[in-house]
C-alpha cells in the first residue's frame, strides 16, 4: 500500500494512493461501514502506525472496497510529509563511498548521524524556501525509512521487523552555514553546524506516500536519482550503502527508543551540488525519485 497524509478543505486526513488517485480514508470508512464517524487512525499517521496490524487491515479492506466517492484527484489535495510529526528525524552522513570522495571526507568507522528537526519537514508538491541568510542551497535525494514498531538495542537481522515502510526524502543541506569556514582542510573542533545546515524550514522534504515495508523485498538494492529542472544530477543504488538499512537501525537504536514514525534518512549517492559549485535558485524543480517507491517533487522559492 501506498498511504500518505494530505489536507483538504482544512482538515488533515490518512489517504490511500491508488491507481493516480487518492481513497479518502475516513470517507471510505463512513461510506463502507455506514458509520457515524471514522476512528482516529485514519487522521493520524502515527496513530495508524502504532496500531500495526489491525489498522493495516482496515486500510486494505477499504482499498478493495472503497466507493467512488471516497476518490480524489491529486489536484483537489494538498500533500503534507506522510508521517507531519515524527518523535525523531534521524540523518547520517557520508553513507555511500563514492559520495565521501567527492565531498573529500573520509567514511567514518560506524554510522555519523545528526538530527533533522520537524519543522524542516514539506511534503511532496510543496516548497524549499531558500532563505534571505542562505547562498548555497544543496540537494541530496535518499531512502527514508519509517519505523514501526518501538525497539531498542535492535540487532541487524531483526531490524526489518521494526519498519513500516519507505518513503523518498531529500536532505536539502545549506553548505555556507553547514561548513564552517576552511572546511575540509581546516577542521572546527567544535564539528559542523549541524542544526543550520540541515534543520532551516523546509530542508526536509519526505513523500509523496509512504510504501509499506510488503512492497518492497530488499531496501538495499534501490535505484536513486534526482533531477533539477529535469537535469539528471545524481544516480545511485541502496546497493552502495556503506551502513545499510539494518545496520542504520541497529546503531540508531543504541540507547534511544525508536518508535513509531520515526524517521530515518539513508544517506545520499554522489552528485550534490557543492562540488560542482552548483546550487539551487528560486524558480528550481527538484525531484527526487527511489526506485519503486515514488518521485518527491518540489519547488524552490525564494525567501522575501
Amino acid at each position: 500500500m501506498r498511504l500518505l497524509t494530505y489536507t483538504k478543505n482544512g482538515v488533515s486526513k490518512v489517504g490511500l494512493f491508488k491507481n493516480g488517485e487518492i481513497i479518502d480514508l475516513p470517507q471510505a470508512y463512513l461510506l463502507t461501514y455506514d458509520a457515524a464517524e471514522a476512528p482516529d487512525f485514519l487522521f493520524d499517521m502515527r496513530r495508524l502506525i502504532a496500531l500495526g496490524g489491525p489498522a493495516l487491515e482496515v486500510a486494505r479492506y477499504l482499498e478493495r472496497h472503497a466507493p467512488g466517492e471516497a476518490y480524489l484527484k491529486p489536484s483537489e489535495i494538498k500533500w503534507e510529509p506522510p508521517v507531519p510529526n515524527p518523535e525523531k528525524i534521524f540523518a547520517v552522513a557520508v553513507n555511500y563511498k563514492a559520495h565521501g570522495q567527492e565531498a573529500g571526507v573520509k567514511p567514518p568507522e560506524r554510522p555519523y548521524f545528526f538530527p533533522k528537526f520537524p519543522n524542516a519537514l514539506v511534503g511532496h508538491e510543496g516548497p524549499v524556501v531558500k532563505h534571505k541568510v542562505v547562498q548555497k542551497l544543496d540537494w541530496e535525494v535518499e531512502l527514508v525509512v519509517v519505523m514501526g514498531r518501538p525497539g531498542k538495542y535492535i540487532q541487524p537481522e531483526k531490524a526489518l521487523d521494526h519498519v513500516f515502510g519507505y518513503a523518498v526524502g531529500n536532505d536539502i543541506s545549506i553548505r555556507d552555514w553547514q561548513f564552517p569556514p576552511g572546511w575540509p582542510q581546516q577542521l572546527n573542533p567544535y564539528g559542523q553546524y549541524w542544526i543550520w545546515g540541515k534543520s532551516m524550514d523546509t530542508a526536509a522534504p519526505v513523500g509523496p506516500y509512504i510504501v509499506t515495508r510488503d512492497e518492497v523485498p530488499d531496501p538495499n538494492k534501490l535505484g536513486l536519482r534526482l533531477w533539477v529542472n529535469s537535469q539528471l544530477e545524481q544516480e545511485g543504488n541502496t546497493s552502495e550503502l556503506i551502513f545499510n538499512v539494518q545496520q542504520l537501525i541497529h546503531w540508531a537504536s543504541q540507547g534511544i527508543t525508536l518508535k513509531p514514525g520515526d524517521l530515518i534518512f539513508t544517506g545520499t549517492p554522489p552528485g550534490v551540488g557543492f562540488p560542482k559549485g552548483k546550487f539551487l535558485k528560486g524558480g528550481d524543480v527538484v525531484e527526487a525519485e527511489v526506485e519503486g517507491i515514488g518521485r518527491l517533487r518540489n519547488y524552490v522559492v525564494e525567501e522575501k
